[in-house]
């Protein structure tokens, strides 16, 4: 695909760190513009990065907690005041917590982060990405959401039990390759594609910060993981690569690839869409 036509734009979350950060350094080398929606910020001593920054071609929109709606709701309202197009959304924020949480709406924090607010960021930047060429947008999953054994969706807002890894992590990131295909239809109609890709093993490991990872997947994450440039790369060709005209697909090292529990992703599209209406928008029942 010829994306040199003109000054194509990307919105990254989670744009800082890991993935999200040599996906944002991979943009930025080819000519894109990016708008970042960070908790964190970027490296201070990435002279490439600073001088995106410094000539606002690296537009930096800072939030302290991507699953509280009313921080989420005045950044996204800075966003469509300030930004006109948007040729990708990489939904692309989250990560694996060490413990059970919730978000300040009272549901499980990785369901929270990683599948419903995915969900509101596209829905309010949906007239940006119709107002962009590409019009194209992807969520970044897992392939761990192929360990998941059951699923539904009063146990994704308040689980029984935690599991770190192959628990909550997973079943949010099979919910959300679920809605992303139940949604596909209703977007084509609009012009947008959607798809979620799985980034593939990246050694992401912080120092200092607790893991939502067990022993031995850290172990095998120092050891062997590729590093984040993998993910970024995987992202990248899920949004422009050869499956780059299809929609609602879940890619998995680049192919195509089935999802379980097809038969609940309406229910979770219908789930996740009243959270929005009715909490973020604040509509009445």
């Amino acid at each position: 695909m010829n994306t040199n036509q003109r000054e194509n734009i990307a919105l990254i979350t989670g744009a800082s760190n890991g993935i999200g950060l040599e996906l944002t350094r991979k943009l930025l080398s080819e000519g894109w513009q990016v708008v970042a929606l960070n908790r964190s910020d970027f490296p201070a001593d990435d002279m490439r990065i600073q001088k995106a920054i410094n000539s606002g071609w690296l537009r930096i929109y800072k939030i302290a907690d991507l699953a509280d709606y009313a921080s989420l709701r005045r950044t996204l309202e800075e966003i469509k005041g300030k930004e006109r197009p948007i040729d990708i959304l990489f939904n692309n924020a989250g990560g694996s917590f060490h413990e059970l949480s919730y978000s300040k709406q009272g549901r499980e924090k990785h369901y929270e982060l990683m599948t419903v607010v995915p969900y509101i960021i596209l829905m309010e930047l949906k007239e940006l990405l119709k107002n962009g060429g590409l019009k194209t947008v992807v969520n970044t999953s897992s392939s761990a959401l192929n360990y998941v054994k059951e699923f539904n969706i009063e146990t994704l807002e308040r689980p029984k039990t935690f599991r770190k890894l192959l628990g909550p992590y997973a079943t949010s990131k099979l919910a959300l390759s679920l809605w992303t295909q139940a949604i596909a239809s209703q977007l084509a109609k609009e012009g947008i594609k959607i798809r979620s890709v799985d980034p593939g093993g990246n050694n992401t490991l912080k120092k200092g910060k607790k893991s939502g990872l067990p022993i031995v997947v850290k172990l095998l994450m120092k050891l062997f993981f590729s590093p984040p440039t993998h993910g970024a790369n995987q992202l990248y060709e899920g949004a422009l690569g050869e499956h780059c005209n299809e929609t609602g697909v879940f890619l998995l090292k680049g192919q195509v690839a089935d999802l379980k529990f097809k038969d609940q992703a309406r229910n979770v599209l219908d789930r996740i869409n009243a959270i929005y209406r009715h909490e973020f928008l604040g509509e009445r029942a």
